[in-house]
């Protein structure tokens, strides 16, 4: 089956993208996974210097999802493309760069100097992170702070842009209109939900934060309806994320409306994870005698 999709002008060989922050770079998973089968890969948050990140510990498994509040730790920018972004040009996939800064202005020179770089087909504005101390969730949780990002970086890039947005907001609605009139290509959603666990025994919290980002399946439902609310409010491509852990998880998101999907935690669990999916979501389509641009937006509420 033919599984060639269009996202805000990238031709991606299927829909499935490896989100950000669950794939590093690609070199860890590359022994694992032949990445030249994925639609694309998310790199992890980069910022224009190197970020610590959190104090440890900063992850803590529940009964159905993850927390994690690593802080968004990387290398930063140039170093990426020095050591990172050869390994990942000599793939036969696409590459889109998250990209995170603590004002406006580090999310622009990011975005400036990605600008010049060949290897990199589109921009990923986080402007969703839960676990952070400045910038991150507080951009993406206003409307007018999220459309200045937003407009910013558009003017200092020609690459695609797409706005990765949160859940921890009133309306997302909102936030994703004001994306797409500031000029955002695309919208990713959802990042994670913001969250805590506690160690009963000790009566303290398990991540040294003390709040984190929930992923994995606690949050699917959460993410299918906020894909599906954007998508019927705005004329950019969605990519759909959140707990999507098989194929009929990522089917649900695509018949919701999202053009593509973004798989994350579940690669921890099992890292051929987005290829069964792939593998799945093509065997669907030929039983089904169904394209991808049929499926997409199908939902049927009568």
């Amino acid at each position: 089956m033919n599984l060639n999709v269009d996202v805000a002008g990238i031709q991606l060989k299927n829909p499935v993208i490896a989100a950000a922050g669950t794939f590093g770079n690609s070199d860890e998973y590359g022994q694992l996974v032949n990445i030249s089968l994925l639609g694309a890969v998310t790199t992890k948050g980069l910022s224009m210097e190197p970020w610590q990140g959190n104090s440890y510990p900063r992850m803590a498994e529940t009964a159905s999802g993850l927390i994690n509040s690593v802080g968004l730790q990387n290398k930063g920018v140039k170093a990426f493309i020095e050591e990172d972004l050869p390994l990942l040009q000599a793939l036969d996939v696409k590459v889109i760069v998250n990209i995170i800064g603590q004002t406006v202005e580090e999310y622009t020179k990011v975005a400036s100097i990605l600008d010049k770089e060949l290897g990199v087909d589109a921009i990923e504005v986080n402007i969703s992170c839960p676990n952070i101390k400045k910038g991150g969730l507080s951009f993406g949780s206003d409307p007018k702070m999220a459309a200045q990002v937003i407009a910013s970086v558009k003017k200092k890039t020609s690459k695609t842009v797409i706005a990765k947005l949160s859940p921890n907001v009133t309306d997302i609605v909102q936030i994703a209109k004001q994306a797409e009139l500031a000029g955002a290509d695309a919208v990713s959603l959802i990042n994670t939900i913001l969250a805590m666990a506690i160690d009963a025994q000790t009566r303290r919290p398990k991540l040294a934060n003390i709040y984190g980002g929930l992923s994995g399946p606690a949050i699917k439902p959460v993410a299918l309806r906020m894909v599906h609310q954007v998508s019927q409010s705005v004329d950019i491509p969605v990519i759909g994320m959140g707990g999507i852990f098989t194929t009929d998880d990522a089917l649900e998101f695509i018949i919701a409306g999202a053009k593509a999907v973004a798989v994350g935690t579940a690669t921890f669990n099992n890292p051929q994870a987005m290829i069964n999916i792939i593998e799945g979501m093509s065997a669907y389509l030929a039983k089904n005698n169904l394209s991808l641009d049929k499926l997409c937006g199908s939902l049927k509420t009568k």
